[in-house]
């Protein structure tokens, strides 16, 4: 069996305002071909499909085109998709009926029995072959919230261990539970592979694409919750392609499109993978072109005027205007500079680039980095649980509680949907 593993797609996301409904059509494009190239079985989109709980109309369209065109190059494609952060876990599944006929599951939440415990049946996801039999078993686990799982208390004896949270020791219980019934149900032969969207201990996280997932102080999961029996896990919501730790099968595929100037180096792509059995067998990543290019001039924040000039000796190739490349500028200032964008603008005239960004810092003093000043698109990005954890330290010299933290962390992390009354 084939399998091709992506995240993080964030359809609808836009650039400092600019559309990039361009850039995701010509990744989804490349993504067709490649599922033909690779002889693909299995498509794994590990969340975040949507850049938000509330995509437009035209980043939906996209979704459906994609898995339409799928269906038919590919009509044997068995396709698992799960639900990010970023995504409405009710809008996700609102069409499953028309998922199943794409060969597409799509999970977006976990569901309670009338008991209240967890139906873990919907977490696990067979995966038939073009004969319509059971190849394998996906354990399809979306972005959790804390009320997502099952309340485990540590043992006494466990209180130093890796799942001692009791965020941590629910996700290692969901996730057990979920192989658990797949090793009861598989053939011998059939792999067990597994998704999930979470930030993994040691992960690399970019400067400011990425949300903090913060579950009450413990946002970063163990490598070991992962039973040595699922042959793959395909892992969302890190955009820099990564394994975990030294396990070669747990990996981020990470984002297909660099999501903001943080990312301008990332080597995006997608991860091939051969099982073999009921055993990864190889793997491979293979690099998505970047049909838009990002640029930071100059490279580190300069004085006014070198900037400009920098900007003024810019020589680029005509572009159409969907292909012309997004520029942040960086600057050092010592002080107001009321007409700075006019100046920007002025040395950029003619030039075939997208003013996406003006990084402003504070020039420093010798031997000193320049300290960068707050945008409006910073502010945006400041994570509500990290400010709250800076003033409660700032205003009572500890750190914030535990239960406050989980607390927010609840508020923060509630589902977007409201029942219609």
């Amino acid at each position: 069996m084939r399998l091709l593993h992506t995240s993080d797609w964030h359809l609808g996301q836009t650039l400092h305002h600019y559309d990039r409904t361009h850039e995701h059509q010509h990744f989804l494009d490349w993504l067709l071909d490649t599922l033909d190239a690779e002889a693909t079985d299995l498509l794994l989109v590990a969340g975040d499909i949507f850049d938000t709980a509330n995509p437009s109309a035209a980043a939906q369209r996209q979704l459906y085109r994609f898995l339409t065109e799928a269906r038919r190059r590919r009509p044997h494609l068995a396709i698992v998709m799960i639900a990010g952060n970023h995504d409405s876990p009710a809008r996700l599944e609102a069409p499953a009926p028309l998922l199943d006929w794409f060969g597409a599951a799509c999970i977006g939440q976990v569901h309670r029995l009338p008991d209240g415990g967890i139906d873990v049946e919907r977490l696990v996801v067979p995966v038939r072959d073009a004969g319509g039999q059971i190849a394998a078993w996906c354990l399809a686990i979306p972005f959790l919230r804390p009320g997502d799982v099952p309340r485990v208390e540590p043992a006494q004896d466990d209180l130093d261990a890796d799942v001692a949270d009791p965020y941590q020791a629910g996700v290692a219980a969901l996730y057990r539970s979920a192989l658990e019934l797949a090793l009861a149900r598989r053939q011998a032969g059939q792999p067990i592979v597994a998704l999930g969207h979470c930030h993994m201990r040691d992960g690399e996280v970019s400067e400011d694409s990425e949300r903090r997932i913060v579950i009450g102080g413990a946002e970063a999961l163990p490598a070991g919750i992962f039973d040595p029996a699922i042959a793959y896990v395909a892992l969302g919501h890190l955009h820099r392609p990564q394994k975990v730790g030294r396990h070669e099968h747990i990996r981020y595929s990470g984002s297909p499109l660099p999501m903001s100037f943080s990312e301008i180096h990332y080597p995006h792509q997608v991860v091939s993978a051969r099982l073999e059995g009921e055993m990864l067998a190889e793997w491979r990543a293979i690099p998505v072109p970047r049909p838009v290019d990002l640029m930071r001039v100059p490279l580190t924040p300069r004085p006014v005027e070198q900037a400009l000039g920098a900007l003024r000796a810019l020589d680029l190739p005509p572009l159409p205007d969907a292909l012309q490349p997004y520029l942040q500028v960086r600057v050092a200032l010592d002080g107001p500079e009321p007409t700075l964008r006019a100046k920007i603008e002025a040395a950029l005239d003619g030039k075939p680039v997208r003013l996406a960004r003006i990084e402003v810092s504070a020039a420093a003093a010798a031997g000193e980095a320049a300290a960068p000043m707050l945008s409006l698109d910073d502010l945006n990005r400041l994570d509500p649980a990290a400010v709250f954890a800076s003033l409660y330290r700032e205003r009572h010299g500890a750190e914030a509680p535990a239960t406050l933290s989980a607390a927010l962390a609840e508020l923060l992390h509630a589902p977007d949907e409201v029942a219609a009354p």
